[in-house]
């Protein structure tokens, strides 16, 4: 459910483009509203599964999720609609971790418990899958807030089975919630995502946006002082000094950055420059979510007999590659021409989230794999942010100047595919030729993320 509401979102981004008279800034802020709340909360999520009980977080996550669902499907501006997005975000954040860590605690038997998260991922795929179609039926059926009200039979039948089968568990040993850190790291991503999105249409020049950006330095700045001071910090720095984990880390970022600034637009491409319909649109997108679904659960097994470095590097260079072929697409180009781009888009992404997760994790003591785990995550939905605020900036930019959105959107692909490819040429010249420990699944591609501290 949680990795539905992200695929889904996207094929209806051009509907609530006309029903709610919203503009490009708009549809970026709908987007990271929802991701920016998942990003920065998803560590204190399972902190507070493991130190709160999981049952009791899980169920509540669910209940904040579905009831901001509802909120969602009965918006009727878009600053309401941002304001049930962000709690949409918080309850994700809360959802997704806390439902890892009762596979954990239910399935101590390691066998049972690869098995128990292998069909964690394979439900997690079915939702990324599932998106682009399930979108472009239910838009095209009825209009965008349908996209929403798909989670609420889900979220109440969920509530009602877990209150029942669902046993409590938690961490006596889990360390409190960094406050100061978390408020931190909140203020400053937000004023630096602020900035890039509402550039646009305030100009980069404009007070308010250059205070943004002052205001995003000193926030991170005071962030890293007291991460580094802190007893119990919700980022651990020292983790960083091991080179697996930062390259592995940065190279997430820049995945996040690609595939979901890149699939922002994919619909409003098709909709917008190519005239489909959204359901045409929906369809037309599926190979880039179903490569990835389909080459996922093979790459960790590659990386187990190749190493991290080469199928990471090999998987940003085929995605890079793919976004640059993107930027080639025009108005008249065929599907035939097209569909082949975003597969290759996607098997590239397919083969890099799970080996990078497994390589922060394999950089960390055994009973750090879990922050490690949501440190991945975390750095992943970050970069997904920065995608569609900086790539939405460029497509404003571009028409500021006279371009069209079609071209704009050429510009935007050419961003995406150059930063992902200086990630390949990143990790083949700094990520190490480590192997997984064991070719277990410990993530699937895009899923909801785990960040518990075990």
């Amino acid at each position: 459910m949680v990795l539905l509401d992200n695929t889904i979102t996207s094929v209806a981004l051009p509907d609530m483009e006309r029903r709610l008279h919203t503009t490009l800034t708009g549809l970026q802020w709908i987007v990271d509203a929802y991701v920016l709340a998942v990003a920065m909360l998803l560590l204190a999520g399972g902190v507070c599964a493991d130190r709160f009980g999981r049952k009791r977080v899980f169920l509540g996550g669910l209940t904040v999720f579905t009831l901001s669902s509802l909120l969602c499907s009965v918006s009727t501006t878009v600053g309401w609609l941002l304001a049930a997005r962000i709690l949409q975000g918080i309850g994700a954040a809360a959802l997704s971790p806390a439902s890892l860590a009762l596979l954990g605690s239910g399935y101590p038997d390691p066998r049972e418990r690869v098995r128990a998260i292998g069909l964690w991922a394979g439900f997690s795929g079915i939702g990324l899958a599932a998106g682009p179609l399930a979108g472009g039926l239910l838009v095209d059926a009825f209009d965008w807030r349908a996209i929403f009200l798909i989670n609420l039979p889900i979220g109440l039948v969920l509530l009602v089975v877990g209150l029942r089968v669902l046993g409590e568990s938690r961490n006596p040993a889990a360390p409190p919630l960094d406050l100061p850190g978390q408020a931190l790291s909140v203020l400053g991503v937000g004023a630096l995502t602020f900035g890039l999105i509402e550039a646009g249409d305030r100009g980069w020049t404009s007070p308010l946006i250059l205070g943004s950006f002052a205001a995003s330095a000193l926030l991170v700045a005071l962030f890293v002082v007291v991460e580094a001071r802190t007893a119990t910090p919700m980022l651990p720095l020292g983790l960083f000094r091991k080179r697996l984990f930062s390259v592995s880390n940065t190279a997430m970022t820049v995945v996040g950055f690609g595939l979901m600034g890149s699939g922002f637009f994919f619909s409003q491409f098709f909709v917008s420059v190519q005239g489909a319909s959204v359901l045409r649109a929906g369809l037309e997108t599926l190979p880039c979510s179903l490569a990835m679904v389909v080459c996922s659960p093979y790459a960790a097994r590659i990386a187990a007999r190749f190493g991290f470095r080469a199928v990471v590097t090999v998987g940003l260079l085929l995605a890079g590659l793919g976004l640059l072929a993107m930027a080639g697409v025009q108005e008249d180009t065929g599907y035939g021409n097209v569909w082949w781009r975003l597969a290759v888009t996607g098997v590239g992404f397919g083969l890099t989230m799970s080996p990078l997760t497994g390589a922060a994790i394999s950089s960390v003591r055994p009973q750090e794999g879990g922050l490690a785990s949501g440190i991945s995550s975390t750095t992943r939905q970050i970069g997904a942010v920065f995608g569609v605020a900086v790539l939405g900036a460029v497509v404003r930019t571009r028409q500021e100047h006279g371009a069209s959105f079609g071209d704009g959107l050429d510009s935007a692909f050419l961003l995406a595919g150059v930063v992902t490819l200086v990630g390949a040429v990143f990790t083949g010249l700094w990520l190490v030729r480590a192997r997984p420990a064991a070719p277990a699944a410990t993530e699937p591609a895009a899923a909801p993320p785990a960040a518990t501290r075990r």
